[in-house]
């Protein structure tokens, strides 16, 4: 019996190291590519290049997958980061974009939760049922409205016709309602009879407790809008106002190498981020009861 377990228990490990090599691969792949020579990308995936080359008829042409670089190079780096200022341009705009509506959806999203998991009034379920389905609509269903509100305000082609959005978002709200209303009320009780009111009793009891809550919804929502694409494509014209997330799309075919490169550090603050914030960020989401 002792014997099947241990059996079981490598079979797992193994399956589970096979899937988290499989899910890492593709970082890995991209940040020990950044570090080749433009002429070796252009050797090994100029797929179109390869093919035109081949004879008619002949073996067809594939691409030559590579984790370990020839020669390495810093050259790509240097040129997103030195001789690109565009790219930090870039950069600073999503941190100016981003980091709003995380600190904004937070605490919104938790002065809401607070009503919703603690406060008795008519219609709190109902309205937090709405809340739920505005969350569940994609989002090409409230991108009209939003358009015309934006457009009646005047803040098309300004940031704030995308921080706006995202500060009333809904996820915010029903991911701290599910935390909070895992905290006994027996607390608040306790504080009422101690003559605390509401803003005592969220900010000195329920804020504490729900801090590994708070850190995870701030990684939930600082991932999900530093990928933001549709957004800013569709408020923003101006490409000095515009983020991170559509430089990429801009790299053309010649560039290959800087594309490896940017998008090594595209990816370094959302790691960092995680890395930073993960037993929060587990704690969170356990506390929290989402699953998937």
């Amino acid at each position: 019996m002792a014997h099947q377990t241990r059996l079981s228990r490598l079979l797992l490990s193994l399956a589970l190291g096979a899937f988290a090599a499989a899910m890492l691969f593709p970082i890995a792949f991209t940040v020990l590519n950044s570090f080749m020579t433009e002429e070796e990308i252009g050797r090994n995936y100029d797929l179109l290049g390869k093919m035109a080359e081949a004879p008619a008829g002949g073996q067809a042409a594939f691409v030559n997958l590579k984790l370990l670089p020839d020669w390495l190079t810093i050259r790509q780096y240097a040129q997103v980061l030195i001789l690109s200022p565009k790219f930090l341009r870039m950069f600073w705009n999503s941190i100016a974009l981003v980091l709003p509506i995380v600190a904004g959806q937070t605490l919104i999203g938790s002065l809401a939760a607070y009503a919703f998991a603690k406060l008795r009034f008519w219609g709190r379920d109902q309205l937090f049922l709405v809340y739920v389905m505005t969350m569940l609509m994609p989002f090409q269903v409230t991108l009209v409205p939003n358009y015309l509100i934006m457009d009646r305000l005047g803040l098309m082609d300004h940031e704030l016709a995308i921080i706006l959005p995202g500060i009333f978002g809904a996820f915010g709200v029903f991911m701290m309602r599910q935390f909070m209303s895992h905290i006994p009320y027996a607390l608040m009780e306790a504080a009422k009879m101690d003559g605390a009111g509401h803003g005592i009793i969220f900010a000195r009891i329920l804020l504490p407790l729900a801090k590994p809550g708070l850190a995870a919804l701030a990684v939930l929502l600082f991932v999900d809008y530093w990928n933001m694409v549709e957004q800013p494509l569709i408020f923003l014209q101006d490409a000095a106002k515009q983020p991170l997330s559509l430089f990429l799309a801009q790299i053309n075919q010649s560039a290959r190498g800087v594309g490896f490169a940017a998008s090594a550090l595209y990816m370094a603050p959302m790691v960092l981020l995680f890395l930073y914030a993960e037993s929060y960020f587990v704690e969170g989401i356990q506390q929290s009861g989402i699953k998937g």
